[in-house]
């Protein structure tokens, strides 16, 4: 569910705004974040996403490796199928556990869980099977795109595709910062594990403070400003992880602020949340969220303040802010690296830069 409401997050900014997403200076994501994130980076405009999400097919068009798109998933990926092999009993790591019982202030409570909690048993097959559809083997082409994971031994986060972070194809990057500790099995890249990186953070705003950004706009699914009736348990658990969530938010979005960039905050409304449910992980009103926050995203982003700091983000191209017009066959390439926003109205004395930020879980 936190996908699809990023799905139609960014459907609205580029129908709001005109501009493309993909074309910004850096694209970071977690979790389902760095699926919808990827795809979009990737080449897959948002447009498309809804459209395809919604059952509708488009003959002639095919995906990165050449196969009919009409075949993808329709559901980002999160299909659950059992991970080969024999399942390991005792602790997931237990390297982990050591470190957060011997230093436990300097581990987030995800991290003293993931450690304890039992190798997840779903296989993350079908999220990299998605990501291959887009980018079948290596990077995304654009080179700013950031996907974090945790590693599974130490807890530390990791910023796939930036200099300095281990190789990895984006498929199984992808996958590691989706790996939910307990029910996903965790991915190995170059020998190492790796797990869900809202492990460390949910959103992972600050790893954008020393880029020197004028603008980030960032689409968080687990936090929001509404408060909804709790009514059970079950309810005010929720509650309470969306209250953590929103303040890690919102102290990550002041160390970026106070390194001079400007951040703009979407969160799911009373409405989204309604819609969204308790269980993240479930895909039966997914198309439905998709549409409803479409509208809502929508509707904050023409908000006094909100409007006229993305008044000054530069037009998209046209076939990836909207869908073309005439069959498929006339379309322009869709897949591959989309220009970037380099040439946008300053609105300080740099140039402008900016970037969205995606958190959270898959579904």
């Amino acid at each position: 569910m936190g996908g699809a409401w990023l799905t139609g997050g960014l459907h609205a900014i580029a129908t709001e705004t005109g501009w493309d997403p993909a074309s910004a200076d850096r694209v970071v994501g977690t979790s389902a974040g760095s699926m919808i994130g990827s795809l979009c980076a990737s080449g897959v405009p948002p447009w498309f996403m809804v459209a395809h999400s919604g059952g509708e097919t488009f003959e002639g068009l095919t995906d990165g490796r050449g196969r009919p798109a009409s075949e993808a998933e329709r559901n980002g990926g999160a299909t659950f199928r059992l991970h080969r092999g024999l399942p390991v009993p005792g602790l997931g790591s237990w390297r982990l556990a050591l470190r957060t019982l011997t230093s436990p202030t300097r581990h987030t409570p995800a991290q003293f869980a993931s450690g304890w909690l039992p190798r997840g048993f779903v296989s993350t097959e079908t999220l990299e099977a998605t990501i291959r559809r887009v980018v079948d083997r290596g990077w995304s082409p654009h080179e700013g795109l950031w996907v974090m994971a945790c590693d599974y031994t130490t807890g530390r986060r990791v910023a796939f595709g930036r200099a300095g972070s281990p190789p990895a194809d984006l498929s199984k990057a992808v996958a590691a910062s989706c790996a939910i500790p307990g029910f996903y099995h965790p991915v190995t890249i170059g020998g190492r594990s790796y797990m869900d990186g809202g492990v460390y953070s949910p959103s992972n705003l600050d790893v954008l403070r020393d880029e020197g950004l004028d603008l980030v706009v960032a689409l968080n699914p687990t936090s929001s400003r509404a408060t909804p009736p709790a009514r059970s348990l079950a309810d005010r658990a929720a509650a309470a992880n969306r209250s953590a969530t929103g303040r890690r938010l919102g102290s990550e979005a002041r160390k970026l602020r106070e390194a001079g960039t400007d951040v703009v905050l979407i969160q799911p409304t009373l409405e989204d949340l309604a819609v969204m449910g308790r269980n993240l992980m479930s895909g039966r009103r997914r198309h439905e969220l998709i549409e409803l926050a479409t509208r809502t995203v929508a509707e904050q982003l023409r908000a006094p303040g909100v409007a006229e700091v993305l008044s000054a983000l530069p037009p998209g191209a046209p076939e990836r802010v909207a869908r073309p017009e005439g069959p498929p066959s006339q379309w322009p390439a869709l897949v591959g690296a989309p220009p970037l926003s380099r040439a946008a109205v300053p609105v300080s004395s740099r140039r402008r830069r900016v970037a969205p930020d995606l958190g959270l879980e898959p579904g």
